[in-house]
C-alpha cells in the first residue's frame, strides 16, 4: 500500500489518522476485548498500573485502540480518568486482610504461614511453547484443570487445605525482636499527585503514587540501577506477597454508623517488603541495623514492585550525589505519560527554532573560516 500525499495541514492530519484505522481493518481477524483480557492479563494491569484507574475492560479496550503500544494505551487511560468525577474516597486498606495467592521470602526458608510458590513462571525454562499456536484454549482448559487437580488437590491433608487467605507478615516478628524500628502512625491525609504539582521535597506518599504509577520498565530500570552501585541500596526481598483486596466505601447517609459501608469489589495487587541494611546512630554508638523498602502495583508485576521498594528507600535518603536518590531526577523521569509526551513532541515542527540553530552554527562557520584566511 503506497503513502499518497495531501496537501494542507489539518487534511494531512486527517488522512494520517485514516490511515492508521485502515492499517488496523485490514486484519484478517480482529482481536476482540475479551481476548486481550483474559490472554493478557499482565499487559492489563501494567496499563491500569500507569493509567492510575483500576477499569480492566477500559484497559484492554485501550490497548485494542492502541494496537499494543502501551504508552499510548496509558495516555488514553489518563486522558479519561481525568474526565470522571470523583464521588467517594475508599477506606483504608489494610494487606493484612489480603486474600493470598502467593507469598514469598528471601530472607528466610520458614516463616509463619508457610512459602506459597503459587503461579509463576519464575521456576520455569524460558522455553517457547510451540504447541500454543495451535491449541484449543477450552479443551486444553478442561484436561489441564482435571490433571491438576488429580496431581496435587486429592491428596492435600487438613492441614495444607487451611493455608489460604490470611496471612502475618514477616516484618511484624523483625519489629517485635527489636530489628526493625517502629514508627509512629501516619494519619495525616495523603496527597493527591493526579490533582496537584509535585514540589520537592516530595512527602512519601507522593513519591509512593509516582512509583506505582511510573512506567514500568523505568521504574525496574532505575532500581536495577541503584543496585549495580549507582545508588546505596542492595535488598532481600523480606516478603513478597500477591492477592485480592476488597474495596470498601463509606455512605452519604448522616444516620449511619461507622461500621457500615459497601463493598464495590476486589482487585489484584502485589506487595514487596524490601530489607536493606543501613548504619544508624544510637546514642554515641553506631550500628548495622535493617529498614524497610516498601512497594504496592496492580497486578501481578513482581519486577516492578521489588524495584519500587529499592526506590522507595533510596528516595527516603535524598542524598543527591547518586542521581537515585534525587526525588526530582526519578520521579520526573519516570513517568510514562510525561517521558512519552516530551519525546514524542520532538516529531513536531521546529522550523523557527532549528532555522535560528542552522543560521548561527552557519555564521559561526563562517566565522571561523575567515579566521583561517587572515592566519
Amino acid at each position: 500500500m503506497g503513502y499518497v500525499a495531501v496537501k494542507g495541514g489539518k487534511q494531512a492530519i486527517e488522512a494520517s489518522l485514516d490511515l492508521i484505522e485502515l492499517k488496523r481493518a485490514r486484519a484478517a481477524q480482529s482481536i476482540d476485548v475479551t481476548s486481550i483480557l483474559e490472554n493478557m492479563s499482565e499487559l492489563v494491569n501494567q496499563v491500569m498500573s500507569e493509567g492510575s484507574l483500576w477499569d480492566p475492560e477500559l484497559a484492554a479496550l485501550a490497548l485494542k485502540q492502541a494496537q499494543g503500544s502501551v504508552e499510548e494505551a496509558v495516555f488514553l487511560v489518563r486522558a479519561y480518568r481525568s474526565t470522571l468525577e470523583r464521588k467517594y474516597t475508599s477506606r483504608i486498606i489494610s494487606t493484612r486482610d489480603m486474600e493470598i495467592t502467593r507469598r514469598i521470602s528471601a530472607a528466610f526458608k520458614d516463616i509463619p504461614g508457610g512459602q506459597m510458590l503459587g503461579a509463576s513462571r519464575d521456576y520455569s525454562h524460558r522455553l517457547i511453547d510451540f504447541d500454543l499456536a495451535g491449541e484449543s484454549l477450552q479443551k486444553d482448559y478442561e484436561e489441564l484443570l482435571q490433571a491438576y487437580k488429580e496431581k496435587y488437590l486429592n491428596n492435600l491433608d487438613e492441614s495444607d487445605q487451611a493455608k489460604t487467605g490470611k496471612l502475618p507478615k514477616v516484618s511484624d516478628y523483625l519489629r517485635e525482636e527489636g530489628i526493625l524500628p517502629r514508627y509512629e502512625m501516619d494519619d495525616s491525609e495523603p496527597e493527591d499527585v493526579t490533582q496537584k504539582l509535585i514540589t520537592f521535597p516530595a512527602s512519601r506518599s507522593i513519591c509512593l503514587q509516582v512509583l506505582t504509577r511510573g512506567l514500568t520498565q523505568a521504574v525496574i530500570a532505575f532500581g536495577y540501577a541503584i543496585i549495580r552501585g549507582f545508588g546505596m541500596a542492595h535488598p532481600t526481598v523480606g516478603e513478597l506477597r500477591r492477592g485480592s483486596v476488597a474495596i470498601f466505601v463509606d455512605g452519604l447517609e448522616t444516620s449511619q454508623s461507622e461500621d457500615e459501608s459497601y463493598y464495590l469489589g476486589s482487585i489484584e495487587i502485589t506487595e514487596v517488603e524490601s530489607l536493606i541494611e543501613e548504619n544508624r546512630q544510637i546514642g554515641a554508638k553506631q550500628i548495622h541495623a535493617l529498614e524497610l523498602g516498601y512497594g504496592l502495583v496492580y497486578g501481578a508485576d513482581e519486577s516492578k514492585a521489588i524495584s519500587m521498594s529499592v526506590l522507595d528507600y533510596s528516595l527516603s535518603q535524598n542524598d543527591v550525589r547518586f542521581p537515585t536518590q534525587d526525588q526530582e531526577f526519578v520521579l520526573y523521569h519516570i513517568d510514562s505519560v510525561e517521558a512519552t509526551g516530551f519525546i514524542s513532541h520532538l516529531k513536531l515542527p521546529h522550523y523557527v527554532t532549528f532555522s535560528s540553530k542552522l543560521d548561527s552554527s552557519r555564521q559561526s562557520i563562517k566565522n571561523a573560516r575567515g579566521d583561517e584566511q587572515d592566519a
